[in-house]
């Protein structure tokens, strides 16, 4: 009897502890999915954030450059000076339109602008305009004498506006020339001293040359325009303007 006793007490004793161990079990197992279902949650918050960022700054896709097509030139940082065939462009353009208040802001405040009608630069004779002459140029009526025609020794006497058609724009080069930096395309009878007058390390220059203008002329009727442009910190300010052409 006494035993009986004791095996059912051990039993109960057993089965309290069985079903304490059963409870420990299932409430770490309740804990386990309960942190599986939060970790879920988080992953699930993290990737609706990163569409939602996606749909705000889509990636940019870059487009594919069809064979053949030019590449664009790049165009200057807003707020930094332009270069030198940037600088030329504009020139070019103003040029174009006989603009010469426009011209006058891209003189040099000091030195102002030399035109020479021809390569070699004399720096005795060659014209020079001052920013304030510039502007009114144009319409002035007086004639200057900018040099002699090579071969015959005549006086070039002309307005500025006749020299401007003659000895500056006088073909369409914004349409038709070949455009280089430092470099000359244009190579006559006349002696070159561009860089001798203009040095390299304080100096750059833009060359626009069209090659012939009529095909029976066999070349000789060539033109150059090269803009002549003063280093002055990163900026660049125009102090020649030099044309060229086939000479006898």
């Amino acid at each position: 009897m006494f035993r009986l006793r004791n095996i059912g007490f051990i039993g109960l004793v057993a089965v309290i502890i069985l079903l304490t161990a059963c409870n420990d079990t299932s409430d770490e197992v309740g804990e386990s999915q309960e942190q599986e279902q939060e970790q879920e949650q988080e992953q699930e918050q993290e990737q609706e954030q990163e569409q939602e960022q996606v749909k705000e700054d889509p990636v940019p896709v870059e487009q594919p450059q069809e064979e053949g097509q030019p590449q664009e030139q790049e165009e200057s940082i807003e707020g930094m000076p332009p270069t030198s065939l940037e600088a030329a462009t504009t020139v070019l353009k103003v040029l174009k339109e006989g603009d010469m208040s426009m011209l006058a802001s891209w003189a040099h405040p000091e030195k102002g602008i030399r035109f020479s009608p021809y390569s070699y630069v004399n720096e005795e004779t060659d014209l020079v305009f001052t920013r304030d002459e510039l502007a009114g140029l144009m319409e002035d009526a007086t004639k200057h004498e900018w040099r002699t025609f090579p071969g015959s020794g005549e006086i070039i006497e002309l307005t500025y506006a006749d020299y401007h058609k003659r000895f500056v724009y006088d073909v369409d080069f914004i349409k038709d020339a070949e455009i280089a930096l430092n470099k000359v395309f244009g190579e006559g009878t006349m002696i070159n001293n561009l860089n001798e007058v203009y040095p390299t390390d304080s100096h750059d220059f833009v060359e626009y040359h069209i090659d012939h203008i009529d095909p029976a002329n066999e070349g000789m009727d060539w033109r150059s325009l090269r803009l002549v442009f003063e280093k002055l910190g990163d900026d660049h300010v125009l102090v020649g303007i030099i044309h060229d052409e086939w000479t006898p």
